[in-house]
């Protein structure tokens, strides 16, 4: 029976293979390769040594068994006869034996040094029986003498075995093992501390862009701002590495990290702010509209409790006036909606030069207190765009309007208009004590005024800060833009527009309008 096997623990896994650093196991793969190298070439020159001690002796004892036949074939009247063996010129340890015709040794003797031939034990000649005399050479252990290269051949009836012993060719391949297996553990211990320096110098780049890694997962992305996150060095960033690769990868993830954090809060900022923009224009409609129903209100409960409180026609005025007031700020509000919305203006050829200058003399019948110039540079290009006539009318007659309100009388109000190539200018000027700095950021957006309470008494001249907002948002719709600049004792608003194309179509811009296409320049504009 048998059941799942078990998981192993933390700790066994911790010993694994895999569990091992890039360097142990870089390591690690170097000796085994090495290791395996060496043990090859080793086994390879033992081998081939081996074959050419063995061919030497196999030649030898070649030769001695032709030295040994010839000699017993002078001698062929005793078939046991081994008296060969006592003539000079053979070497010590040689042995030799005179074979019958199956094989079975007749006698055999060992040669040995300054001594007469020694003869071989019935266990010692057992373990040469069986060897043809074909002249190949076999290898046979003696008991008692070790091991011998033996050769048997035959002549005219005459059969001799000779055999020579092994063991130089045993010991100088015990002593080559032994000196290529100390060589090899030198090397391989040098070369395993040479390696080791080696991969720990050249991943050490490739530790320090991990240490940074780390470091930056450690930070906490969700929460604040999030600057200066640890860079890999420039020195772990070279594309000519593996390691400089990854390091310059890292930091190109951090920049986008780091740029994506950036514009998420700036996208939560923009959106705080035009919340807040949102909360503020609700509560500064709602306090506009309450004042003429304040106004309307009141005037109508005095007529209610009888004639004599006030007097019908002043009444009546009033009221009348009030619900102007209101009607028009409900009209700015509803247009803003219509251009944030994108809906399609007019559209038609209109003269600026005529726009500009019907404008003015509105202006100057309502306030002729002020000196009111008019500058027109057509004379080259007439100034006419594509566009709708009474919204772009509306835009010169609220600059105009601004100009009046916040300047005290006798300041000049100049309204230029001038054609430059594919775009017509408009600009309105005056030379009053100008815009105050703080409002110049925010001069272009619903309800900003320089009285910043929002208590309108009735009657009040002030505006309600919506004709500045509506005058951009017309621009923009025209596809211009709207800026002003400002400096004590000189206030410009510039508009500037396409002139009328090919086909007579005015560019339209729908709620996403580009950047800059309300710019404020220099510091303070108009006072109230």
């Amino acid at each position: 029976m048998t059941g799942r096997p078990r998981a192993r623990s933390p700790r066994t896994r911790a010993r694994s293979p895999r569990a091992r650093s890039l360097r142990a196991r870089l390591l690690l793969f170097v000796t085994a390769t090495l290791v395996v190298v060496c043990a090859a070439m080793a086994l390879t020159t033992a081998l081939v040594q081996r074959g050419y001690l063995m061919g030497d002796l196999d030649d030898r004892v070649t030769d001695a068994v032709a030295r040994n036949l010839d000699g017993a074939q002078s001698r062929p009247d005793d078939p046991t006869s081994l008296s060969f063996l006592t003539e000079n010129g053979h070497p010590a340890g040689m042995l030799a034996a005179r074979l019958d015709a199956d094989g079975t040794v007749l006698a055999a003797a060992r040669v040995t040094q300054g001594a007469p031939p020694h003869a071989l034990t019935a266990a010692q000649r057992a373990a040469l029986r069986g060897i043809a005399p074909d002249g190949s050479a076999h290898t046979r252990t003696l008991p008692g003498l070790g091991t011998y290269r033996v050769a048997a051949a035959q002549s005219g009836g005459v059969r001799v075995l000779t055999g020579l012993p092994m063991d130089d060719v045993q010991h100088t391949l015990g002593a080559l093992v032994l000196a290529e297996a100390g060589v090899a553990a030198l090397g391989l211990t040098a070369a395993g501390v040479v390696c080791a320096v080696v991969i720990r110098r050249q991943l050490r780049p490739l530790g320090r862009v991990a240490a940074t890694a780390v470091e930056v997962s450690r930070a906490r992305l969700d929460h604040g701002e999030v600057t200066g996150l640890t860079r890999v060095p420039a020195g772990d960033t070279d594309p000519g590495s593996e390691a400089g690769q990854v390091g310059a990868a890292l930091n190109r993830m951090i920049d986008h990290i780091e740029s994506s954090l950036a514009e998420r809060q700036r996208g939560e900022e923009r959106v705080r702010r035009s919340e807040e923009r949102m909360r503020r224009f609700l509560a500064d409609a709602g306090h506009e509209l309450r004042t003429p129903l304040a106004a309307i209100a009141g005037y109508a409960e005095l007529m209610n409790r009888g004639a004599d409180r006030v007097e019908p026609v002043l009444a009546w005025r009033r009221v009348s006036a009030e619900s102007a007031r209101m009607t028009g700020l409900v009209e700015d509000l509803l247009l803003l909606a219509r251009l944030d919305e994108g809906r399609p203006l007019e559209a038609g050829e209109v003269d600026l030069a005529a726009v500009v200058a019907e404008a003015l003399w509105d202006a100057r019948a309502a306030g002729d207190g002020h000196d009111w110039r008019l500058a027109l540079h057509v004379d080259e290009a007439p100034a006419v765009v594509t566009g709708d006539m009474r919204r772009l009318h509306q835009v010169v007659a609220a600059l105009l309007a601004n100009a009046r309100t916040h300047t005290p009388v006798g300041t000049t109000v100049t309204a230029e208009v001038r054609s430059a190539g594919e775009r017509c200018v408009i600009r309105v000027r005056d030379d009053g004590p100008g815009i105050p700095a703080e409002l110049l950021p925010t001069v272009f957006e619903p309800f900003t005024r320089a009285d910043t309470s929002r208590y309108r008494a009735p009657g009040s001249t002030g505006g309600s800060g919506l004709g500045l907002a509506v005058a951009a948002a017309i621009v923009c719709a025209h596809g211009g833009r709207i800026g002003v600049e400002s400096r004590p004792g000189h206030t410009e608003f510039t508009v500037e527009l396409p002139t009328t194309n090919a086909d007579g179509v005015p560019p339209h811009h729908g709620p996403d309008r580009p950047e800059g296409t309300v710019r404020q320049e220099s510091a303070p504009t108009l006072t109230p």
